[in-house]
């Protein structure tokens, strides 16, 4: 039937015009004889007056069980939606629990009488989640978090927990969960904003319960946990050598820490996530315990430290997500947010549907710490360490997944997340750290740190001319002709102010001695280097560097200024402008040297090492890679403050080696003498 607008009709009623009046009649009376219409008008009517705080005196408990009645019982869309508008208001209606043996027209107590005749009410509240109409849709969540809220705040602590449950039981978290998924957010943004508030008051309601032995529901949690351990097998392999099995059990002096408690009094090391944390380990325990009976069993077989703290790594788990869905966030913040917050873009970015499925999560981050753990071979003082990564892949997965990826899919991430990859993030996450945190001071300790790699491979590259290295020669006579010599061996002197060489005819089984080599080059009359050695090209511009068009051989050819007849000897040049004084302004370049190395490596090292002992910048690509690869490991073993026999060795520190004869009184010449 056709849907009327009342206002528009009874504005029609008063019409100049006959012909309009009789038409506002004729449809007024054809309403008026259908049920569904005049029921739906007159429940929204109510409601409205209710949400203006009029004609509150007409509500009483025949009233709301009519209306209870009415959202079991009838089909359709509009008379559901004026129905659960009225329980809204009524639930939600400020009031003071008075005598429980009162009857009570507000708030959840003012349901319970109905709900007793009705006891399908809440399976078809949840079961509206799943209408295709999103008005309605709205209006089911708006009464489940009103009757949510009051139940949290008025019940006892033994009542509301249960209604929770029996809600989360009929589906509704897997209900609520689809529509923060759907297309439509727009049009339920305001009750699914509230359900997720409302989730983290349960959150943080649950946390602040401090665990204690005398509550016999906390009792009965930790007592489920031991007995799902599997105790006897347990106390069965701890009575080797006969002791009595059931003394064992009683007495056993490791009953918690087995299970990964740091002591033995567990109660005490839940003060940090209260019950929440103890909802999680057992949730997980109950069902996951195949997994946890045969984790026991493996650790059993290790010693104390090198066992994975199943309970302390739970726990961490627990309060890892506490601080990544912010729960202590109050709803006013939600709120304001909201408010903040009107496209489509920020909703995505309000919304969190993971934080609905907190127990699947839990598990996914507590496996992802044990596999992090055998991986990394961790023993009991890591035990931080690998908090710390799992919270940082905490962040990267659920953090950087988007409001419509489905909770299996970042359940396998979490998984299959790779050790080394969390590594790498770990060191960029801690640079950007310090970054922000340091600032001009982080720059300055980068520079530092390049600095003293640009001098660690320049003292790497100037040892390679220090030990010398054979090349190949393809120099031709006068006529033509090759010469019998086919390789030279090239060396630089101790005080590096010389380049030897001399030409052989083979490569020998060993280096030729210094002394054996006729030639010589003074480095002070080098004027440039060319080489067609590829080379980085954001390093081009070293003002004595040339580079040859590329050739079928790599070779390096050392120019310079022929010895001067007279004066004494200068030393290398320290300056740019081709190493050049000013009385050679007029001189020609000659090739001192040409140099064909057997490999891009030896070429790196040689080209390199020529350039940075005249004091130029290196240009290859090995070489600056090299230099930024020690910089950053300096910076990284300054930032993580690691030490050395941490970061070398797995297991026991070796001893330090020994030779007869050696005692303390030695050191080191790094610099091989000058």
């Amino acid at each position: 039937m056709e849907n009327v607008n009342v206002a528009e009709l009874v504005d029609r009623l008063g019409n100049d015009e006959d012909a309009v009046r009789k038409m506002a009649v004729f449809k007024l009376q054809g309403n008026i004889g259908d049920p569904g219409n005049t029921l739906a008008y007159s429940l929204t009517s109510f409601a409205r007056l209710l949400e203006v705080d009029k004609g509150w005196d007409c509500v009483d408990q025949e009233l709301v069980e009519r209306i209870v009645e009415l959202i079991v019982t009838h089909p359709l869309v509009n008379i559901l939606r004026g129905a659960m508008s009225i329980l809204v208001s009524i639930v939600s209606h400020p009031h003071t629990p008075m005598d429980p043996s009162e009857p009570d027209v507000f708030g959840f107590r003012a349901l319970k009488p109905a709900i007793a005749i009705y006891p399908q009410f809440l399976e078809m509240l949840v079961s509206r989640l799943s209408s295709a109409d999103h008005a309605l849709c709205a209006n089911a969540l708006q009464l489940i978090n009103s009757l949510m809220r009051d139940s949290i705040t008025h019940d006892s602590e033994a009542e509301w927990p249960k209604f929770i449950q029996k809600l989360q039981d009929l589906g509704v978290i897997r209900a609520v969960y689809v529509l923060m998924q759907d297309s439509a957010l727009q049009d339920l943004a305001h009750p699914l904003l509230e359900f997720q508030s409302l989730t983290k008051v349960l959150l943080r309601k649950w946390r602040d319960i401090p665990l204690s032995q005398e509550q016999p529901e906390h009792r009965r949690a930790l007592k489920g946990i031991h007995l799902a351990s599997n105790p006897t097998k347990t106390s069965d392999e701890a009575t080797e050598n006969g002791e009595d099995v059931k003394r064992s059990r009683r007495h056993h002096p490791e009953k918690w820490r087995r299970l990964g408690f740091e002591t033995e009094s567990p109660a005490t090391e839940f003060y940090e996530v209260g019950f929440l944390g103890m909802m999680d380990l057992a949730d997980y325990v109950r069902s996951h315990q195949n997994e946890f009976q045969k984790m026991l069993l493996e650790q059993s077989t290790k010693p104390s430290r090198q066992r994975c703290p199943i309970a302390q790594a739970s726990l961490a788990v627990t309060s890892i997500l506490y601080e990544h869905f912010e729960v202590d966030k109050s709803e006013m913040d939600d709120s304001k947010n909201y408010m903040i917050m009107e496209s489509r873009s920020s909703l995505d970015k309000l919304f969190k549907p993971l934080l609905l499925h907190w127990t699947r999560l839990h598990v996914a981050g507590l496996q992802a710490f044990f596999r992090m753990w055998k991986a990394t071979a961790a023993e009991t003082e890591d035990l931080d360490k690998l908090v710390e990564l799992v919270r940082i892949l905490i962040e990267s997965v659920v953090g950087g997944a988007g409001r419509t990826k489905d909770v299996q899919d970042v359940e396998e991430e979490l998984a299959n997340y790779e050790y080394h990859r969390l590594r790498e993030l770990q060191m960029e996450l801690l640079e950007l750290t310090y970054e922000d945190a340091w600032g001009q001071h982080l720059r300055q300790v980068r520079e530092e740190l390049h600095h003293e790699a640009l001098q660690f491979v320049k003292e790497q590259r100037i040892r390679c001319l220090l030990q010398g290295a054979w090349f190949s020669l393809e120099s031709t006579s006068k006529d033509g002709t090759r010469t019998k010599s086919s390789c030279q061996y090239v060396q630089l002197s101790h005080n590096r102010r010389y380049l030897h060489f001399g030409e052989f005819d083979n490569i020998g089984n060993g280096a030729p001695e210094l002394d054996a080599l006729p030639e010589k080059i003074d480095l002070s009359t080098v004027s440039s280097v060319v080489s067609n050695i590829s080379t980085n090209p954001d390093n081009s511009s070293s003002a004595t560097v040339k580079t040859a068009p590329r050739s079928a051989s790599t070779k390096i050819t050392i120019h310079g200024y022929a010895p001067p007849s007279t004066g004494t000897s200068k030393g290398p040049s320290h300056g740019h402008g081709h190493g050049r004084t000013g009385s050679r302004s007029t001189q020609k370049e000659i090739v001192l040297l040409t140099l064909r190395p057997a490999t891009h490596s030896i070429a790196s090292e040689w080209l390199d090492g020529l350039l940075m002992i005249l004091n130029q910048q290196p240009i290859t690509s090995e070489t600056n890679k090299l230099i930024d690869l020690v910089g950053n490991y300096g910076l990284k073993i300054r930032l993580l403050n690691v030490r050395f026999d941490d970061a070398a060795f797995a297991g026991e520190v070796p001893p330090v080696p020994v030779r007869d004869g050696l005692d303390e009184d030695y050191y080191y010449d790094v610099f091989g003498g000058a």
